[in-house]
């Protein structure tokens, strides 16, 4: 477990979500998930004030070998955007859990975060082959 993912959760979809201040919570992909993915070349994620569902698609992640739908670990309202992704999309290669976030999110129900993975748990899960 690294310093940077330590207070991480993950959903089985590969996303990752580090709780903030109150009920916001900020959004992206795992690293594993952005491996199986290769070269990012365009994110598509919902605007601010849209709502999102936990376990539903808030959004698309392409890449130079597939479009992969990006579902929301949360259910609330989008925040914040991360408007760098827009020129540079390949800063989730680089940096996933840093600079490549997707969006921020005030959780409706902070009770969906028990549903989530610690890094242990989720690191198992893909040890498991999903």
């Amino acid at each position: 477990m690294t310093k940077a993912t330590a207070n991480l959760l993950y959903s089985k979809e590969h996303e990752w979500v580090l709780q903030l201040d109150g009920n916001r919570v900020r959004i992206g992909i795992s690293a594993y998930a952005q491996n199986q993915l290769g070269d990012i070349v365009f994110v598509e994620v919902p605007e601010v004030d849209d709502e999102v569902t936990a376990n539903d698609s808030m959004g698309t992640i392409e890449s130079v070998k597939a479009v992969s739908e990006i579902y929301s670990p949360v259910s609330g309202t989008v925040v914040l955007i991360n408007e760098e992704l827009s020129d540079g999309p390949e800063i989730i290669n680089q940096q996933p859990f840093d600079g490549g976030w997707l969006v921020e999110v005030e959780m409706s129900d902070t009770g969906e975060l028990e549903t989530l993975l610690n890094e242990d748990a989720y690191q198992s899960f893909i040890n498991e082959g999903e």
